[in-house]
């Protein structure tokens, strides 16, 4: 999977809070705290990059490897997906 294939939910309200964020599902009325990690993340989604794309913001910005950044990066776009937060274009 590419998150450039995936468009977060219109359902789905985001607030940043200096870099850490709540994501609140309108359908489902529940709310996800996101650290700054998980936020660089949706940022990503919600401006159309790529996988690579984010794991280099990820690498730019923090001490990880390219590799564990990319199956972090991919475990949470897993749990965007199982909770409906972000689905396929």
């Amino acid at each position: 999977m590419n998150s450039a294939n995936l468009i977060a939910g219109k359902h789905v309200v985001v607030t940043d809070f200096d870099g850490e964020g709540i994501l609140v599902d309108l359908n489902t009325k529940r709310y996800y705290q996101l650290n700054e990690t998980a936020m660089i993340v949706w940022k990503g989604i919600e401006q159309g990059k790529t996988i690579s794309e984010i794991v280099a913001d990820f690498t730019s910005s923090y001490e990880v490897e390219a590799d564990r950044a990319t199956l972090s990066i991919q475990r949470l776009l897993d749990s965007f997906q199982t909770y409906k937060l972000v689905s396929a274009k």
